[in-house]
Order: structure tokens, then sequence, then C-alpha cells
């Protein structure tokens, strides 16, 4: 196995007073992160580039560190790195991993860290939580073996491209989902791993589930091969249900702007958006549009950020290299502008800035305004591999991954770290 990583340090600094990003889609559940940041004449400063192996998962980043999932020799791993420097501080091997020759290899999920553990979701749905200064496991579950979870995905899902959905953690539970009868969607106790609850007989799909607070009720939203499923964090009851018919694959996360949740999938699924409402204690999920048009509103994976009453994303199905950013009025449906050539990588929201990864390895900086595409800086920052994820922004900086263009490319993938603080 190759998890030895090769530095190249080029700058090192200290991390300003700002947010750490805790897990996938950042510590607010939906994409953002209250964190100025500034692209500087002249472009942003390369703090560190380090190999890190084949993944499309994102960073999660926290008390100094950035962690990630790798593939290396066949098997996958959690992987911790200094965030001032890229240095390896340590890894811990999660189990086997795919080879695919359609997308790429290895892990497609992203860490979560929430004080002294970090937790990480292998492929083949095994869960583990170790500790985050030493890498040492404190406990782990596998779902197909304890929950039942191979009944829940088909022979082609786990060999084509395995688990995609990224542990989720909200006040003192983590949630995945991927078990059985009874217990697909599945609550474990933080700290010690024990279940917390279970319960669902949905079948699962590739897209991570999304914690909101809506009509004032916490609840953690599942995107199954049956549409949303919404369940209350606290124990787990169903508080509602929408059906948006699964075709073969959905890996966005569901999007939530007050009370409308948004919804989205690739091969003839299209979109659309539910209306929440309450009666009592009882909810109800309406249809407030519904767009079934391919290539106008459906997403391939790339997950939508909400502000002000409109999402901001990456839309278009099998568009690599050419998909486009576009504002879109959550109310209606409704493209404010679009501007094209990103291709399928992802989009979070920084303070007052929309970040945008394209496939090529570009970055951009987007004002978050319906009126008109305006950039606000932006240039190349990986030219080798593929970017099928989001950068994230930490403490003043931003980090971006690469992986293999395919499997005859002998360039592996890279984490890229740049100075975003505007200091």
């Amino acid at each position: 196995m190759h998890w030895r990583i090769n530095l190249t340090l080029l700058f090192l600094t200290t991390l300003p007073a700002a947010a750490d990003w805790t897990e996938f889609r950042g510590p607010n559940h939906d994409g953002t992160i209250d964190e100025k940041v500034v692209w500087p004449k002249g472009g942003p400063r390369q703090l560190f580039k380090v190999p890190v192996g084949e993944g499309f998962g994102t960073m999660a980043v926290s008390n100094g560190k950035v962690y990630l999932t790798s593939e290396g020799g066949g098997q996958e791993a959690l992987l911790a790195l200094d965030a001032a420097t890229g240095a390896a501080k340590w890894h811990f091997v999660i189990g086997q991993s795919i080879y695919e020759n359609q997308g790429g290899n290895g892990p497609r999920t992203t860490p979560a860290v929430d004080g002294k553990l970090v937790y990480a979701m292998g492929t083949r749905l095994n869960l583990i939580a170790v500790n985050a200064e030493t890498g040492k496991l404190v406990w782990s579950h596998d779902l197909v073996k304890e929950f039942g979870g191979k009944s829940q995905i088909t022979a082609r899902d786990i060999q084509a491209w395995g688990n995609a959905a990224s542990p989720v953690i909200d006040g003192k539970n983590v949630f995945v989902y991927g078990g059985g009868t009874g217990q697909s969607f599945i609550a474990f106790d933080k700290e010690t791993g024990k279940v917390a609850w279970k319960t669902g007989n949905e079948q699962i799909t590739h897209a991570s589930p999304t914690v909101a607070t809506i009509l004032d009720k916490r609840q953690i939203i599942f995107f199954t091969k049956f549409g949303l499923v919404s369940l209350a964090t606290a124990d787990g009851k169903e508080l509602w249900r929408y059906p948006f018919k699964f075709s073969t694959a959905a890996a966005s996360t569901p999007v939530v702007g007050n009370d409308i949740v948004y919804c989205t999938g690739g091969y003839g699924m299209g979109a659309a958006a539910a209306k929440i409402t309450k009666e009592g204690e009882t909810f109800k999920a309406t249809q407030f549009w519904r767009n079934a048009e391919e290539q106008t509103l459906a997403q391939h994976w790339c997950s939508s950020v909400y502000k002000d009453g409109y999402l901001y994303g990456i839309f278009g199905y099998a568009k690599q290299g050419s998909a486009p950013l576009k504002c879109v009025e959550l109310a209606t449906g409704k493209v404010m502008w679009e501007k094209p050539g990103f291709g399928f990588g992802g989009t979070i929201l920084a303070g007052d800035t929309l970040v945008v990864q394209g496939d090529a390895g570009q970055i951009a900086f987007v004002k978050p305004t319906p009126e008109a595409y305006t950039a606000m800086g932006g240039a190349v920052v990986i030219d080798t591999g593929k970017c099928w994820n989001m950068a994230i922004v930490s403490n003043g900086r931003l980090y971006t991954r690469s992986t293999k263009k395919n499997q005859n490319n002998k360039e592996q993938g890279y984490l890229v770290c740049l100075d975003v603080s505007g200091k």
C-alpha cells in the first residue's frame, strides 16, 4: 500500500481566527460557512500541494487538521494532514475499496469531525469512529453484516459505484443510512457507537442526508429510492415524505430554503420542490413545482446552496466539462441566469461569495445575486486529474482536490491549499 505522502511545502502560515469546515456540506449542513474570502489581485498564494491518491470525497477541517478519504493498494483509508502544511499526520485503513472504470476508483465519501472523534463511511458501508488526534479506532460498525445493509444495495451499485453517502453529525448522534428492513436509517451515539434509534424500510441512494430546522422542528432528510423522507433527529419519528421516483443514481443532497425542500437527479429524474406545512404536530409535504426536463434543472451529483430565495449550483446531466453554473428561483424553478463551462464540480457559499469548483480544476469566486453572473476572481488551481467534488473554505484557506482522469492516467490525485484570507 502507498500511504506515504511526499510533501511539497511552499509556505507556512498561522491559522487566522475563523471557522472549521467539519463535515460534508459544512458546519451548517447546507454548503455555507460564515467566513469572508478574498481573491486577491494576481491570485491567492498556494500554501501547499500534496499527492493524496484517488477518491471523490471532499475534505473536513478541524483543530488544525484536514481529513479526507483515499484509495491506495486496493484499500481505502481515512487520512489526516496538517491543515497549515499538508504534512501527513496519520492514516487509518477503512477496508476494501472499489475499482470502477466508468468514473474512477476510490472512496466517494467525506469524513465528519466533532470534538475528539472523526467519522468516515466506506464504499462498502463500513462506518468508523477514530480518535481525531491519534487515528486510533474508537468504535466501528459493518452495516452489511450487522444491519442487513447488503439487501439494500444492488450488486451493480456496490461493484460499480459503492456507497457515496457521507455520515452526518448533529447533536449527540451521527446519522447514516444503509441498513435492511426496519433499519434503513440509523442514528448512532457519536461517543459510544451504540444505536440511538433505527427505523425505515427504504432503499438507499448515493445522496448524503441533510439536517435542517423546518417550522421549528429539527429533522434529517434522506433522499431514498422512493423520494424524500424526513425524520425527527431526536427519535427517528417520521415527519413527512415526498415521492420523487428514483432512476439510476441520485447523489445530490436535498436543499432546504425556509419551508421549501428542493431535490434533483439525473437519468430522467429532473428536479422538484416541495412545500412543508404543519398543522398541530402533523407535517405535510406538497409539491410546489416539478421540472422533468433533463438539461434544465437536473443535477448529476452537484448540490446547490440557497441564499435569499435562490439556488446557486452547477446544473446539467451528462455535461462533463461544460455543465453551467445557474441561479434558480426556488419558489418557481425559474432560471435567472447561467454561465456555462464549469462541468461537474461543486458550489459552496463562504460569507457573501460563491466558491465554484469546475471539474477541470478551475475555481471561480462569484457574487450571489439573481441579477446576473458576476465574477469576483478565479483561476485553474489544479491542472492534473479531475475535480468531481466541491472546494471548501476553512480558517482563511481554500482546499480542493483532484483524482485520476482514468485508469491509464499516471498522475495521482492532489490536495491543494490556497490562502484566501485577504491578509
